[in-house]
């Protein structure tokens, strides 16, 4: 046999293995999509919003000038990980994902999260948000940097003052004094367990979900989506951001929801 028959028979078993690959993970993400189609998700969505809701409630109703610190701190990291839930379910909404029978019930629930979250505008969020799918890590990604400071403090505050909004902030300091002196909660459980919180989850989600995937590697980007996934344990991988990371397999299959993600993790590893 020739050098060169060895080659092309090489090449040519190599192609094949590629299509079979190609096949295998067509008709595996088939099953994924096809697995979305009933009422898990908004089950999922109303499960995150009342443990959410029954947990601030809980601690907002605490006195913890008898609570030792080291007791606090864990609750605001508990309460910080919901708020990521809370926007986690938006993201979804966004996608479709939260009910895709009905798009009026799966909006709505995308809406009264984002509220829940810190008064943003499902519809403004929404817009902004398929900007970034259709032209991620780009000038015109408005989660991107702006091409001057890519470190992770300069580019978070370009992303939060893209976000930025003086009625809505003015709203939420309204909406603090009302339930501080109507409903007689301390400010300091307000400030420690919903004022804080929320602001530490904007960090924990742009960290894990834009700065890690979105920042430009060493040789350049790599694929269409100019994302990178962050390769962790699926349990890890939840507790940092509800799988947030998987951000490549986000972007690839942006119709499946945030607890599909992992199935479709393994799924590329099995073909790659």
């Amino acid at each position: 046999m020739t050098k060169a028959t060895f080659n092309n028979k090489f090449t040519f078993l190599n192609n094949m293995l590629q299509s079979s690959k190609v096949s295998l993970q067509s008709i595996k993400t088939a099953r994924i999509v096809r697995s979305n189609n009933n009422i898990v998700g908004i089950l999922i969505a109303f499960a995150v919003i009342g443990i959410w809701a029954t947990s601030l409630t809980f601690l907002l109703s605490l006195d913890i000038s008898n609570i030792p610190i080291l007791w606090i701190l864990p609750a605001m990291i508990w309460q910080m990980f919901l708020y990521t839930g809370l926007f986690i379910t938006a993201h979804d909404a966004m996608h479709g994902a939260v009910f895709p029978q009905n798009h009026k019930i799966n909006n709505l629930v995308g809406s009264i999260v984002l509220l829940l979250y810190g008064l943003f505008s499902y519809k403004e969020l929404l817009k902004k948000h398929w900007q970034h799918h259709h032209n991620p890590a780009s000038d015109i990604d408005p989660d991107f940097h702006n091409s001057k400071h890519k470190n992770f403090f300069a580019w978070y505050f370009h992303f939060m003052v893209g976000y930025w909004s003086w009625i809505r902030l003015i709203c939420l300091i309204t909406l603090f004094e009302i339930i501080s002196y109507t409903i007689h909660t301390p400010e300091k459980n307000l400030t420690l367990f919903w004022i804080i919180p929320s602001i530490l989850s904007s960090a924990q989600l742009f960290y894990f979900g834009t700065f890690l995937p979105h920042r430009e590697p060493e040789g350049g980007y790599k694929n269409i989506h100019r994302a990178e996934t962050n390769a962790l344990p699926v349990l890890l991988s939840f507790i940092t951001c509800y799988h947030f990371g998987y951000h490549e397999e986000h972007h690839e299959y942006p119709h499946l929801p945030w607890w599909q993600l992992p199935e479709v993790y393994k799924m590329q590893k099995e073909v790659s």
